[in-house]
């Protein structure tokens, strides 16, 4: 049964075979702290009573310190206290036992078959390591409690390394091979078109894209060559890319080059070194290139879009609506306008060729929603002012007036 919320949650006992195990640990372990502390009680009054008397006798500073006479007690009026007192205590670390080891075991529960696997030959492999270590404290003359230590200190050590060491390979382990999924550090990747689109720099400045930033030395490398294409507008955007990642290096937190070792050359390309290395260091990949969004989506690589991000602030244009357009050029039919709302969204205007250069009123007819965004469909609202005669004029004011 759960707790409600602001209660304290209780130790279940007596519910099922589980609650009948927890309730038979906690009281054994009241049974055993009664009985320790009822056996020790005797012997502890004893040297309470002594450290006393010693303590009032010094006091009086007497030249003849007597001797302090033995407590005289009973057996009836001395355990039962301390039986008592042992059970509570037993019974507190009962319960904290118990919920310790159902915590271990609802971990082992949710852990994967190959994860256990690799836990016992780990222990294993430990045990074996440390056999030539314990002869040899065996041989050694070290004193019984000091080699226990030793002994224990070793397995222990020894196995731990060994799950440790087998669990830093799991990707290559045959029992773990193809299930092995790397936590997301957080890390963003950047890919060379997001660098040279510019874009990022605003989202990073704003808060949006918060955490340590890292661009790879291959894209470095990628950026610089487009900046020294003999293309002019290739050019131009290499160089504005290299632009922007020196301003970002200035304000954010942005890293190059210490992880390529990771995702090392392979004759495959910056995409595919890109996906091995996010995979390698549990990095997203911020990116506009779709084909790259979907080769990594299927690798279980998180991608994220600055297109899909622009895609979703747009503001959302329902049909009938009227919005102030600029008519800019003419359409690909006949007697089409075409302008573009201020996040760069095409909208087509019927009878808007006779607007061309003008602001007027559209009413929306239809919008469509494509891959790269949406397209909107509308004319231009006809509807002409009331005539001049009808309008209400105002007689202007004469000084005779005032």
């Amino acid at each position: 049964m759960k707790a409600l919320p602001g209660q304290k949650r209780g130790l279940p006992l007596m519910v099922g075979p589980k609650g009948a195990v927890k309730t038979i640990a906690v009281l054994g372990c009241a049974v055993l702290g009664a009985i320790l502390l009822g056996s020790i009680a005797p012997a502890a009054l004893d040297l309470l009573y002594q450290i006393i008397g010693n303590l009032l006798i010094n006091r009086k500073s007497s030249p003849d310190l007597a001797v302090v006479e033995p407590l005289k007690k009973s057996v009836f009026t001395t355990v039962p206290p301390f039986a008592v007192l042992g059970a509570i205590l037993g019974s507190f670390v009962g319960v904290r036992f118990v919920r310790v080891i159902e915590g271990i075991g609802n971990r082992w529960d949710r852990m994967e078959i190959g994860d256990k696997v690799t836990f016992f030959i780990g222990i294993f492999a430990g045990l074996i390591a440390s056999v030539p270590l314990l002869l040899m404290f065996q041989a050694l003359d070290i004193p019984g409690q000091f080699r226990l230590i030793l002994i224990l200190g070793v397995t222990v050590g020894l196995g731990a390394l060994s799950v440790y060491t087998l669990q830093s390979m799991a990707e290559i382990l045959p029992w773990t091979r193809g299930t092995v999924r790397r936590r997301r550090s957080g890390i963003k990747l950047l890919d060379t078109n997001v660098i040279i689109d510019g874009r990022i720099y605003d989202v990073a400045k704003t808060g949006f894209l918060s955490g340590e930033m890292y661009v790879p030395g291959f894209v470095l490398e990628e950026l610089q060559f487009i900046a020294d294409s003999h293309d002019a507008l290739k050019r131009q955007r290499g160089r504005r890319g290299l632009e922007v990642l020196n301003h970002m290096r200035n304000e954010f937190d942005v890293e190059t080059t210490i992880h390529d070792k990771l995702a090392p050359e392979q004759g495959d390309g910056v995409d595919a070194r890109l996906v091995r290395l996010a995979k390698a260091i549990g990095a997203d990949i911020v990116t506009n290139d779709f084909n790259l969004r979907r080769v990594a989506e299927i690798q279980d690589v998180h991608v994220m879009s600055l297109n899909d991000l622009a895609l979703a602030l747009r503001p959302n244009v329902l049909p009938q609506e009227t919005f102030e357009l600029h008519i800019i050029r003419e359409g690909n039919q006949l007697g089409q306008g075409v302008g573009y709302l201020e996040d760069g969204t095409m909208v087509v205007v019927e009878n808007g060729k006779n607007h061309v250069g003008e602001t007027v009123d559209v009413i929306v007819t239809q919008v469509i929603q494509t891959e790269r965004g949406k397209m909107i469909f509308g004319e231009v609202d006809e509807e002409e002012p009331p005539p001049y005669e009808l309008r209400t004029r105002r007689k202007p004011i004469t000084p005779r007036q005032i």
